[in-house]
């Protein structure tokens, strides 16, 4: 059975030493967020998902979840004793308001945590992870009766919620949404429709389920700019605000998956049920992308999370599989065999992934600590700042990573040889669970033409030219360190690259929008690159820091080893999607659809 092991000295690293996020203690919201504190929870969420959700991830691959006549869900064994642990240890408000009934920590605090659970149990995180989502949405686009009266329950852990937008029709397409809802004399909507791919829509881990559901007035606009947003509980509230009568919304099937089979991914039908509307008529797709927004970067480590699963495994196994001799001679002298381990393409696959894994953690963890900043600092212009980079990050954070991890845990699985292919050595199901995050919060190829399309232009592109100041910026500063001359050189390439495939989408994406459109892959991974490329260069730097202050531990040469496979192995991709970017859309566009 495969095993998890949370990185805590690589998180302790990026957190303390790289983004130094004790500086949050600074502010009023986050002064008892000191790093003991810190350090104690992850420990507590290492200990947790590795005995706990670790051996249960096989359970809810062979299980899954079982629809009964009556539309009730029953999750796979140890699921529901699981979520109990989660509650009563407060995972649940970790980064809520206390105003609510939460701890008030920093949100970067919530995604390290939840870099662990989705690791060791990617399904069972969807429970507790689809609830944060609905839970901030509620905190932002929600009227005071409607937050006090669902955000305690649901911080706490006793109702758990979902987010319903697709149709049988519609999906990446929200104008086409036919959900309706008739408004009645008390204020509340009368809503039905048919939502599917519903993840965590039914269930029997909480008292409540708090659905929110995209749907479409009576009279409203046609398109996008005629859809609000409602709460739909799963049971109606009594005078008292705890579950009553039940509202007729239900799980009509449970959809038969590739993957993450222990999370019950429902149709879901709304048959006149009860919903509350949140924020403004017509308004509603404004707060839903607050929540889709937060599910973006929380698939981004989701890739992230499944390929470090798969890399702890098969960097185990190949150190203990013997096949082969060593190209330079035996290294395993007393036996039959060396472990795979010596052989360059297995190292080649490992180190991918390593250097991917170790990157992409350092990346996900700054967005999430410039999220915590932007609602803090005092100074307009940095949270100005915050809210760009975010805006520029999240569709490279969710589509990058998951292309890139999708790859990684593959590479993983191939170190298994056929035994990667067998069920019983874990690895298939890294590669099942991991394909879905290349698909929902929106598939990565919108991801990619939200960026070049709008974030690009967002305020004049102004996030891109303040991050390439601050990249230089950087670079100048540390550019004099020949120990680092590897890493600054290749940002700075990089960089230059990056800059070369935005203007020529600039002046060619104009006058033919395809140009755009068959370049925004290749230019999301360039962008990918170059953020992992000043992630590096960040990491590089405070590890060479910590070697001239004299620290002995392995830790510091192994991180630079590994970034400097980053440099010289995996940057020069730059190069092939520079290439193909300044193809045009010419050689995508020329053959008739008749054709294919």
């Amino acid at each position: 059975m495969p095993s998890y092991n949370a990185p805590i000295r690589d998180q302790k690293f990026v957190l303390n030493e790289v983004l130094n996020v004790a500086q949050l203690t600074q502010y009023e919201k986050f002064a008892e967020a000191d790093t003991d504190t810190m350090e104690a929870i992850l420990e507590q969420s290492a200990k947790f998902t590795s005995e706990v959700l670790a051996p249960l991830n096989v359970v809810g691959d062979q299980e899954g979840c079982i629809r009964h006549d009556d539309g009730s869900v029953t999750t796979p064994t140890g699921f529901k004793e699981a979520y109990k642990q989660v509650v009563e240890n407060g995972m649940m408000g970790l980064a809520h308001s206390p105003e609510y009934g939460g701890m008030g920590m920093p949100g970067v605090w919530h995604i390290a945590a939840g870099e662990m659970q989705s690791a060791a149990n990617m399904a069972f995180a969807m429970y507790p992870g689809l609830t944060n989502g609905a839970t901030k949405a509620i905190e932002i686009g929600g009227s005071e009766e409607q937050k006090q009266t669902f955000l305690p329950k649901m911080i706490a852990g006793e109702w758990t919620g979902t987010m319903n937008l697709t149709e049988p029709h519609c999906g990446t397409d929200l104008g086409l949404l036919k959900t309706k809802a008739v408004p009645q004399a008390d204020g509340s909507y009368k809503i039905t429709g048919q939502k599917i791919f519903i993840s965590a829509g039914e269930h029997d881990m909480s008292d409540n389920i708090i659905h929110l559901c995209l749907a479409r007035i009576e009279g409203a606009p046609a398109g996008v700019k005629g859809i609000s947003l409602f709460i739909v509980p799963k049971f109606k509230l009594d005078e008292d605000g705890n579950p009553g009568e039940r509202n007729p919304v239900s799980c009509g099937a449970i959809e038969h998956k590739m993957g993450i089979h222990g999370n019950s991914t429902c149709v879901m039908n709304f048959d006149e049920a009860e919903g509350y509307l949140i924020g403004e008529e017509n308004k509603g797709l404004k707060v839903m992308f607050v929540m889709m927004n937060r599910a973006r970067l929380d698939v981004g480590m989701q890739g992230l999370a499944q390929s470090e699963v798969a890399y702890q495994n098969a960097a185990i196994y190949a150190k203990d599989r013997i096949q082969g001799r060593a190209l330079t001679g035996p290294k395993n002298e007393d036996g039959p065999a060396d472990p795979i381990i010596v052989h360059p393409d297995v190292r080649r696959m490992l180190l991918e992934t390593k250097a991917f894994n170790e990157g992409a953690r350092a990346l996900v963890y700054w967005a999430a600590l410039l999220e915590d900043l932007e609602h803090v600092h005092e100074d307009e212009a940095f949270r100005q700042k915050c809210d760009d980079y975010l805006g520029l990050l999240t569709p490279v954070i969710k589509g990058y990573l998951t292309d890139k991890g999708m790859q990684t845990t593959i590479d993983c699985q191939q170190i298994f040889g056929g035994h990667g292919f067998i069920e019983e050595w874990g690895m298939s199901q890294f590669v099942r669970d991991m394909r879905i995050a290349l698909i929902y919060e929106g598939a990565n190829g919108i991801q990619a033409l939200d960026l070049v399309g709008r974030k690009l232009a967002r305020h004049g592109g102004r996030a891109l030219m303040t991050l390439n100041g601050e990249i230089d910026a950087f670079l100048k500063e540390n550019g004099d360190n020949e120990n680092l001359s590897e890493f600054m050189t290749g940002l700075k390439d990089a960089k230059t690259k990056l800059t070369e495939a935005t203007m020529w989408l600039m002046q060619n994406g104009m006058t033919n929008p395809d140009n755009a459109g068959a370049g925004s892959v290749d230019y999301m991974h360039m962008m990918g690159l170059t953020s992992l490329a000043y992630m590096w260069g960040m990491m590089a730097v405070t590890a060479q820091k910590a070697i001239d202050g004299g620290s002995n531990e392995d830790f510091y040469p192994n991180k630079l080893i590994t970034g400097r496979y980053f440099v010289l192995r995996m940057l020069p991709m730059m190069d092939a999607h520079l290439a193909k970017i300044k193809t045009g859309a010419e050689p995508l566009m020329a053959l008739e659809a008749a054709a294919f």
